[in-house]
């Protein structure tokens, strides 16, 4: 009989298992019986905690997205100005404990298995929007609605695109670069928008 309190454990090894079971062999590769030996455990636990392969990878998915919600709420909480928000946006979407090879590749595979996946489309789908809403929220306050969402696109897309040079490239993201790159746009597009 299993120990009380162990299930948060459990699927908490599983799913960092399954992160590492897809950067040491693709998506395509990582087996439950890979995921389960990584995660020192019987195959038939994925089963037991997720009801099977599919659920693991969403339920995985959705703990990244977590972590970054938590991140973000943490780092909005000491911001006062609309600036100081965007560049927390921009900062959460690459944090240091995110922005590894292992969990980039993870990324990189849930997002080619998204136009596949209704459980991945889905969370990638509220990943998108709570992006967007965010941006949009905060660059209403410094520019008109319309320079507001043609920059929060293209930020959108900068990040987006960032992450997926990240995953196809090889080493660790140098996030201080990646946050640069993305606020120095940022600047630029709002410098042009409030120009006569």
């Amino acid at each position: 009989m299993p120990k009380v309190g162990m299930q948060p454990v459990r699927r908490r090894q599983l799913i960092d298992a399954t992160i590492t079971t897809i950067h040491q062999y693709g998506f395509a590769d990582a087996t439950i019986s890979r995921i389960a030996g990584a995660a020192g455990m019987s195959s038939g636990i994925i089963s037991h905690y997720f009801g099977g392969k599919n659920a693991l990878l969403e339920a995985t998915m959705l703990f990244l997205l977590q972590e970054l919600r938590a991140d973000f709420l943490k780092r909005v909480a000491q911001c006062a100005t609309p600036m100081q928000r965007l560049e927390a946006i921009v900062n959460t979407n690459f944090n240091e404990e995110q922005c590894t090879p292992p969990v980039t590749v993870a990324w990189l595979s849930f997002w080619a298995q998204v136009p596949f996946s209704e459980g991945l489309r889905r969370l990638n789908t509220v990943y998108f929007r709570r992006l967007a809403s965010n941006l949009r929220h905060e660059l209403r306050i410094l520019t008109s609605d319309e320079k507001a969402n043609e920059i929060a696109d293209v930020m959108a897309a900068m990040i987006d695109g960032i992450w997926v040079r990240s995953g196809l490239s090889p080493g660790q993201a140098d996030v201080t670069a990646a946050r640069k790159m993305v606020l120095d746009t940022l600047h630029l597009r709002l410098n042009a928008a409030a120009a006569p």
